[in-house]
């Protein structure tokens, strides 16, 4: 069906003008009473469901200005972008408008010129809801020019006078006009860019360098902020943070079942050269616990938080390590095990602020007690200790074992064969019928069984000797 291009056949056509807050509430109640009702509101947001979306549906459905707290890593932008699924799929503008201007009450002083000289000839343009999202991070050098506009020297070297509204260069937040405007970081912004919000909020008009431009943009303005910065003694200036009608505070994972979806959800699981991913239930477990685990750490700065994006760094990196090995020793699989873990330091290393008080700690040591935790955590899960009373026995006889993140999974085999008891102990984790995943699982008992004070071990690098 041909769309209207004409404000006459868009008249005739019926169609009738919502503002901003209009259409995301009609458009959200649509979703929530129809056939998506089951499907999730925002996709790829893990772990909200009770908490953070509802609070949010409210939010749009008394069309609030939002304030979104969270440390860092809590998908407090990907939320914002979610919203733009609300926005209807294309709405009528003026043709070759800066700010989308609806052509039945034009705000602009350009358009509502057209409308006077063109009527009902006025040409129309079809605006996809994609531009009508508008996203800023805030940083100190933000100025008002970038978000409200300025006077454009061009225009007034055209002949137009500096009070002519037409001289005006718009901003970030008229651009957005009949849409959604996001502010990442709102604190960073200095406090006179700041009170250049209050009227845009409130009143919804916008002044330029002090000329009264009365210009009502329709914006739905939702923005982040870090909860430290965001009080009356930190970067927020009060009057700015009543403007914000709600405040809604996000969460890490509280589950590891959340953090474990997060993963998949970030690193598909797909061949990498050719080969299979293979990754044992137990090392997604183990890398998702040395996140938890860091963000009750008492070594490391809580305020700051341990972001989600830690977990996605240290799997991509767990993943490269066993890549890497068997690329090298030509096996047909990639299987990360423990001994693949030292690698993950790099990428742990940058993600954590350690408390003053610990900061003598060397990073890696602190990353180190945090990986033990991990792994020990994971293995008294699935393992029960008593079982391995034969292992424990055969070392105890004098034997050791050695394995290494360069050594092929074919020569585990026969060590795994040879030791009593052990093998029955892998088969309680799961099928591991390949050589790869039986390497990894031989390695995550030993090492739960030095963690446990069992066995002893010696690391150097990817090296590791298990004894008594």
């Amino acid at each position: 069906m041909t769309r209207p291009s004409t404000l006459s056949e868009l008249k005739a056509s019926g169609y009738e003008p919502r503002t901003i807050r209009e259409e995301l509430r009609s458009n959200l109640i649509a979703r929530l009473a129809g056939d998506e009702a089951a499907a999730p509101l925002f996709e790829g947001i893990i772990g909200y469901d009770d908490s953070v979306i509802p609070e949010l549906e409210n939010a749009l459905l008394c069309g609030h200005h939002i304030i979104i707290l969270g440390e860092r890593g809590q998908a407090k932008t990907r939320l914002i972008r979610g919203l733009v699924s609300l926005l209807d799929p294309v709405v009528p503008a003026v043709a070759g408008c800066e700010i989308n201007d609806d052509p039945f009450a034009p705000v602009c002083a350009r358009c509502r010129r057209r409308v006077g000289e063109d009527g009902d000839e006025l040409a129309i343009a079809w605006t996809p809801r994609a531009d009508r999202y508008g996203e800023k991070l805030a940083t100190p050098d933000v100025t008002i020019a970038d978000l409200i506009g300025e006077i454009d020297p061009v225009k007034i070297a055209e002949g137009r006078h500096m009070a002519d509204e037409e001289a005006m260069h718009f901003g970030l937040i008229p651009r957005s006009h009949r849409g959604v405007f996001a502010i990442n970081e709102l604190p960073d912004l200095t406090e006179r860019v700041q009170v250049g919000l209050f009227n845009l909020m409130e009143e919804r008009d916008l002044q330029i360098r002090g000329y009264k431009v009365r210009l009502p943009v329709d914006v739905l303005v939702v923005a982040t902020a870090n909860p430290e910065d965001y009080t009356s003694r930190g970067r927020i200036v009060t009057p700015l943070k009543d403007r914000f009608d709600v405040q809604i505070r996000t969460h890490y994972p509280r589950t590891l079942e959340d953090e474990i979806a997060i993963l998949d959800l970030e690193v598909p699981g797909t061949p990498r050269g050719g080969r299979p991913l293979r990754v044992p239930g137990f090392m997604k477990e183990i890398v998702a616990r040395v996140t938890m685990a860091a963000r009750v750490a008492p070594e490391v700065n809580q305020s700051s938080g341990v972001s989600v994006r830690a977990t996605i760094s240290n799997y991509e990196t767990l993943l490269a390590n066993a890549e890497k090995r068997a690329v090298r020793c030509d096996e047909p699989e990639i299987a990360p095990r423990i001994s693949d873990l030292h690698a993950i330091v790099a990428s742990t290393s940058g993600k954590l602020e350690l408390e003053y008080s610990f900061e003598q700690d060397k990073e890696t040591d602190v990353i180190d007690r945090l990986l033990a935790v991990a792994v020990k955590a994971t293995f008294d899960e699935h393992i029960t200790l008593s079982d391995l009373q034969p292992v424990i026995d055969y070392m105890g006889e004098g034997w050791g074992v050695a394995v290494s993140d360069s050594m092929p999974s074919s020569e585990y085999t026969e060590g795994v064969a040879s030791i009593t008891g052990l093998h029955a102990v892998i088969d309680t984790l799961g099928r591991f019928e390949s050589p790869g995943l039986m390497a990894s699982a031989a390695e995550f008992v030993f090492e739960g069984l030095h963690l446990n004070k069992k066995v002893n071990r010696e690391r150097a690098g990817g090296r590791l000797s298990y004894g008594t």
